[in-house]
């Protein structure tokens, strides 16, 4: 499962409130990998990526406390756009692919 969060900031500690909040992530179980990325066109937007086990363990870790504390209030200022997607077709280095079922049919 992935999770793909955008966000519009202005602030200059913004990047250091979105590692806090990879970190805090990073500590539950479940949890893949993850990166905070800033776009290249556009200075003041955002994106935290995150890759879990299932959806299961990511909806786990927005229950945990260390993720309350330090990862939901970054979250709240999150663009109303969808960010949970199914993982369904990989592809990694030297173009060995994947490709999974959907569990929505």
């Amino acid at each position: 499962m992935i999770s793909v969060t955008h966000f519009r900031a202005h602030d200059a500690a913004f990047d250091e409130r979105a590692r806090s909040a990879l970190e805090a992530l990073a500590r539950c179980p479940g949890y893949l990998q993850g990166s905070v990325g800033r776009s290249t066109d556009a200075v003041d937007n955002w994106v935290l990526v995150t890759q879990w086990q299932n959806v299961g363990s990511y909806r786990r870790a927005l229950g945990a406390f260390d993720v309350k504390l330090h990862a939901t209030p970054l979250l709240a200022e999150a663009l109303d756009l969808p960010s949970s997607f199914e993982t369904l077709i990989e592809v990694s280095a030297g173009g060995t692919g994947h490709v999974r079922e959907s569990d929505h049919g």
